[in-house]
């Protein structure tokens, strides 16, 4: 079998999703199956991600967790769910036609897993999302996971964190509500890849890093509690929706898209406001940024960028590559100039952000779902001491 002295380990990173069709709620806590099905959009890695690095050995004392530096509890009902079907799927371990490590001995292995992001955590940027998908898939990666049906990793990814089953997969992806009590068809898939849409820009405005003072978790729970209105939303509009949505996807309608879009994200915005007491994720920053978008539309008597909120004050736009550059200079006119990063290059004239309203924005496109960095504790791209430890620790 394998020596002690060889480190099990595996790299990966797996991305952030932004909701066009949005999930507000559950109809079930414990497994986290929604009031209706959502669909999203994935970023490329390139420019937004988690990564992950899960080191195993039979050494360690106790399963830990590491997030940007700072060791956190990983015994939480949620992590603890997905540790366990993780290793109840595990698989044997092969290399150069060798059986390395037989499915029963995993249960004698312990995990050191060490995440980080590279945007801020808890702001209403999907950060569980990204995070919760890494956690999953690096494990399942590692411990040679073999689902039993389809979609089952999305399942597990659910019971993490809901949207983290979105972020397993790339373009447009749909997680269904599902029917089954036990939550086996509540599963995320590809409807759509990025193929018709490689001229899509998404924008990232961030106006606050803090982290929120609702979390969506506590939110959602509320708002199930108290809203009528998001009742009425998950029987009577999403359906409708999520139709229009999947029609103008495949046919690369982007007006369409859009408008449903913006529709989504008002209603859950009203969702939250309905909510009692009431929910405001939205600053007034958020709301300055919308009313700019439909002047922008209506001065251009055209539909070229749509807004989307998550739960958090931060904007995401969206537009066509043509429009970029323009919308750009207007939202500088508006709102002062603040950094650009795209394709990884920050690009500003002042060191610092000069708008009171923007702190800085990150250009992206539609991407990919998550993939293997490396297996190796050497590579630089590991975020581990050959000890399972941390590179950097805050």
């Amino acid at each position: 079998m394998m020596s002690v002295d060889d480190p099990l380990t595996v790299t990966c990173t797996a991305p952030v999703n932004i909701a066009l069709i949005k999930y507000w709620g559950k109809r079930e806590e414990d497994k986290i199956l929604p009031l209706n099905p959502s669909l999203s959009i994935t970023l490329d890695v390139a420019d937004l991600r988690t990564k992950t690095t899960v080191v195993a050995s039979k050494q360690f004392d106790r399963d830990r967790l590491w997030l940007n530096g700072k060791e956190h509890d990983i015994n939480n009902k949620r992590m603890q769910t997905c540790i366990r079907k993780l290793r109840q799927g595990a698989d044997d371990l092969w290399r150069d036609g060798k059986l390395m490590i037989a499915k029963e001995e995993w249960k004698n292995y312990r995990l050191h897993i060490i995440s980080e992001n590279n945007f801020p955590t808890a702001a209403g940027l999907a950060s569980s999302a990204s995070g919760l998908a890494c956690f999953v898939y690096s494990i399942a990666q590692l411990l040679q996971f073999k689902e039993t049906f389809p979609g089952e990793l999305t399942t597990i990814a659910r019971q993490g964190s809901g949207s983290a089953c979105r972020s397993l997969l790339g373009g447009f992806v749909l997680w269904e509500s599902g029917t089954a009590l036990d939550g086996s068809d509540s599963i995320a898939r590809q409807i759509a890849t990025g193929d018709k849409w490689k001229s899509l820009r998404v924008i990232i405005l961030i106006v606050n890093e803090q982290q929120k003072k609702t979390s969506s978790t506590a939110g959602m729970q509320t708002s199930v509690q108290t809203s009528d209105l998001l009742k009425f939303r998950a029987k009577e509009v999403v359906s409708m929706q999520l139709s229009r949505m999947r029609d103008a996807i495949e046919k690369a309608d982007f007006p369409t898209l859009a408008t449903v879009t913006m529709q989504e994200s008002n209603q859950f915005h009203a969702c939250c406001l309905d909510t009692f007491p009431p929910i405001f994720y939205l600053n007034e920053v958020s709301k300055e940024i919308i009313q700019f978008v439909h002047d922008y539309n209506a001065d251009n008597n055209d539909i070229t960028v749509a807004y989307t909120f998550d739960a958090g004050p931060n904007a995401v736009l969206l537009t066509r590559e043509e429009n970029l550059e323009k919308l750009m200079n207007s939202l500088h006119q508006k709102f002062g100039f603040f950094p650009v990063t795209r394709e990884g290059v920050t690009r500003s004239v002042f060191e610092n952000s000069q708008s009171d309203r923007i702190i800085r924005s990150i250009v992206t496109k539609i991407g990919e779902g998550p993939r293997v960095i490396t297996r190796s504790i050497d590579h630089e791209e590991s975020l581990a001491t050959k000890e399972g430890k941390p590179k950097f620790i805050c």
